[in-house]
Formats: structure tokens, C-alpha cells, sequence
């Protein structure tokens, strides 16, 4: 299979090759409403050269994210010789920080693991390439649909390509449960959750937790505002709470943290980083995106073969308050010297088989059926997919493209969350904290 799909994309740069006789240079083509067809920033495509080229290829993760890509990547230098892909990765902070200084200097690296948080402001900011002219060439697209191919397009240009889905969840960890002696948490309402964290850390005396103060993630927020029946941001880049609501959602977490809270301590916290107290068998619960499943496992050892993955707590009954999101994409720099190569990357990344088969879920349900078939589902797969079939009464719309500067407000959020967990901060200083960034951002 892999070799027709070889010869598809072969025969798409010898047809480009032919027409164009050489490397054509950017100008406007597309459609406003066809995602596989838009165009702009990017221009016509590129063919290949055939010769020696290498590209950088940039992703956040951890140990086990990055020996899957490294496995990944040797297919790819296998079925392209001519193509040597260097790569690295940071932990999410991080790699964003490195991005953000890169773009100011024009030194993007030609591919990237990219979050949905941040396409907006790097595709119109004409970061990224239009991807476009390779839809259907270099990037296969006969195993994505228009629903996924339209979560990439940014005022009517696709510039990133979903590799996955994902749903918001809760982890738990059997083996530390029955340890205290603590049936897996049975849902309920976010104070049911707190009452149970709290058991969990009585029950072991202290020498587990139930789980981590929820308030330091901005998700747990949306997903508590969704089911009220309002986004976290507007479509036209308004918020969707008042300052109330949000020292309300901090206040919320105050019986969580510190030294004597039910919840993990933030001390504890930055000792154990950049592993998290769930990856490290020191809380029993994880509020995260459904995703981070093998991560964990792959921290916590081959002792713990298991995890439980349950919904998250309810707000408001019968509320569509979680949504399937673009659990990452990949992006090519706008500045690439190499942008056909680097869409046969791209493809190669959301589309093999192979490479379905080496990351299962890693990074969410993969997007393309081409990939799906490269996945038995059993084991943390199959509990994923089934786990997003568990929710889907929850499921609603998903909210708007996210604003520009939201990645800096999901930082700081966190950032505030780990003061107040150092109890550095009282809640009224993080919300005037918070809106003053806030206000920054939405009026820059």
C-alpha cells in the first residue's frame, strides 16, 4: 500500500515537473470556499528538484513522542534518499518560546508540529505557507475529509493540515486506586470530583493525591462556560466572562492547593517537572486532553500497563460542553527554501500507514482514514476511540478559530495558576493579572 501511495505522490511532482519545467515562483491562486483549493500567501507549488535537500522538522512532546517520530522519519529518509529531515523538540512552553523568536527573525523551521491555539496569528501574520497548490499533489488528501481539511484553513488559505482529533477527558490510574482503596471516580458535578480527589488522599494518607488543582487549565474553564452556554472567546475576539466568573473558577480550587489542599502541591509539582504528578504515580487523576494517554504510560514505566479514562465533571446536565479538536496539525514555514519536499513530509506524516501504526493515538485519533488503516485498535487506542464514542451526547459545535495572542493568554493563565498554587497570588491580583494581559492582547 505504501508503495501506491509512493507512486501518487511521485507522479504529482513529475506532473508539476512537466508543466512548469522549473520552480515557480509565488502568486494568488484558489477559492473562497473550497478548503482544498484556496490559496494566497503561499502562491502556485513548488516541484521537487530531486536533489539533496534537508529539511528541519520541530515538534513539542516528550521521550516516547519523539523516539515515534524518530521511527517515523527514518521511513520517510528510507523511501526519499535525497531528503534528510533534522529534528528536535521541547516540552509545549518552551517550544513556543523558541517560535516566537524565530518568526521575529525569520528562521522558522521548515516544518512543524503545530496547535490550533496559534494558527490564526502565525497564518496572518504570512508565517505560514499556503498549502494549497499541494492539496491533492504532494499531500494526499483522498483520506481527509472537507471537515477536517477546514480546520486548517485560515481566512480562506489552508495553512496547517489536522494529523488528529481529540476530546477533553480525565486519566485515572487503577493500580494507585486500589492501592488506597478507591472506586475509579463515578462522575458527578466538579464538586464531586474535589470531594473524591480529597478521598483519594485521605485514604493513602497523604501518600497519593487525588488528582491536581483543575483551576490552573484554561480548558477546565471553557469546558464550565461552554456549558453555560458561552465560549471562552467570541468569534469577534470578545470574551465570554466577566471578571466575576473567573475569580469564581479560581476561587473554586483554593481547597486544592498548597500544603495541606487534596491536590497535589505546586512545590511537588515543580520538583517533579518536566514530568507531571500523574506521569510520576503521585496523583490519581489527570484532567487533560485524551491524547496524552502513551505519554503517560510511557512515564509512569513498564509497571503500569492500564490507565482508566472517564468524562470530565459536569457543569450542567445535558450541556454540549466538550467538542472534538484539532489535537495538533502540521504547518511548512512560509520561508522554506523547500516547500515541495517539505509538503511530502507533511504528507507522509498525516497520511502513512506506517507512521499510524508507530504513534496509534499518541497524538489523538489520527484524522486520515489512509493513516486509520495503519492502527489495530486495542489496548489505549481502542480505549480512545471508544472513550470519544462515550461522550458524544457531550459533543457540541466546536468554538471559534482561536484569536490571535491566544497562546499567550493560555500561558499566562497557567502561569497564574502556578502562582496561585505557590500561593504567591491572591485570586483578585491573578484576575487583574490576567485581564490586564487580556486587554493587551485582544487591542494590539
Amino acid at each position: 500500500m505504501v508503495n501506491v501511495h509512493k507512486r501518487r505522490r511521485l507522479m504529482a511532482v513529475v506532473a508539476l515537473t512537466a508543466a512548469s519545467g522549473m520552480a515557480l515562483s509565488a502568486c494568488s491562486s484558489g477559492s473562497d470556499t473550497d478548503p482544498s483549493a484556496s490559496g494566497s500567501t503561499g502562491g502556485e507549488a513548488q516541484a521537487a528538484s530531486g536533489e539533496d535537500v534537508t529539511l528541519d522538522f520541530a515538534f513539542w512532546g516528550n521521550d516516547v513522542r519523539a523516539d515515534m517520530y524518530e521511527q517515523s522519519i527514518a521511513l520517510f529518509e528510507e523511501e526519499y534518499p535525497n531528503i534528510t529531515v533534522n529534528s528536535t523538540f521541547l516540552d509545549y512552553p518552551a517550544f513556543w518560546e523558541k517560535r516566537q523568536t524565530e518568526a521575529a527573525g525569520g528562521g522558522l523551521p521548515d516544518v512543524m508540529q503545530f496547535d490550533y491555539s496559534y494558527l490564526r496569528q502565525y497564518s496572518e501574520n504570512g508565517l505560514l505557507l499556503d498549502l494549497g497548490p499541494y492539496l491533492g499533489n504532494e499531500i494526499a488528501t483522498d483520506g481527509l475529509s472537507d471537515q477536517i481539511l477546514g480546520i486548517g484553513v485560515v481566512n480562506d488559505v489552508t495553512t496547517g493540515i489536522a494529523t488528529s482529533t481529540n476530546a477533553w477527558g480525565m486519566y485515572t490510574n487503577p493500580q494507585l486506586l486500589e492501592t488506597a482503596g478507591v472506586a475509579e471516580f463515578a462522575g458527578g458535578t466538579w464538586d464531586d470530583y474535589k470531594a473524591w480527589v480529597a478521598e483519594v488522599t485521605e485514604a493513602s494518607g497523604g501518600e497519593i493525591f487525588g488528582g491536581t488543582d483543575y483551576t490552573g487549565r484554561i480548558q477546565n474553564f471553557e469546558v464550565q462556560l461552554r456549558a453555560e452556554g458561552k465560549n471562552l472567546f467570541n468569534e469577534d475576539g470578545t470574551p465570554g466572562f466577566d471578571e466575576a466568573r473567573l475569580a469564581e473558577f479560581w476561587e473554586s480550587g483554593a481547597d486544592m492547593r498548597g500544603d495541606g489542599g487534596s491536590g497535589i502541591s505546586q512545590q511537588r509539582l515543580e520538583e517533579l517537572y518536566p514530568v507531571s504528578g500523574f506521569g510520576s504515580a503521585l496523583t490519581a487523576s489527570e484532567l487533560t486532553w485524551d491524547n496524552f494517554g502513551a505519554g503517560y504510560l510511557g512515564e509512569l514505566g513498564e509497571s503500569y500497563t492500564e490507565l482508566g479514562l472517564v468524562a470530565p465533571p459536569v457543569t450542567v446536565e445535558g450541556a454540549k460542553d466538550l467538542y472534538l479538536k484539532p489535537s495538533m496539525l502540521h504547518t511548512i514555514a512560509a520561508s522554506t527554501e523547500h516547500p515541495a519536499e517539505s509538503a511530502m513530509l507533511v504528507d507522509f506524516l498525516v497520511n502513512s500507514p506506517e507512521v499510524g501504526a508507530i504513534f496509534g493515538t499518541n497524538r489523538g485519533l489520527p484524522a486520515s482514514t489512509t493513516m486509520q488503516e495503519g492502527i489495530t485498535f486495542e489496548g489505549l487506542d481502542a480505549q480512545i476511540r471508544d472513550y470519544e464514542a462515550s461522550v458524544a451526547d457531550r459533543l457540541g459545535d466546536a468554538p471559534p478559530v482561536p484569536l490571535v495572542g491566544y497562546g499567550t493568554l493560555e500561558e499566562k493563565f497557567r502561569v497564574l495558576g502556578t502562582e496561585l498554587g505557590f500561593g504567591t497570588l491572591t485570586v483578585d491580583e491573578a484576575v487583574s493579572q490576567f485581564f490586564s494581559e487580556m486587554d493587551v492582547v485582544l487591542n494590539s
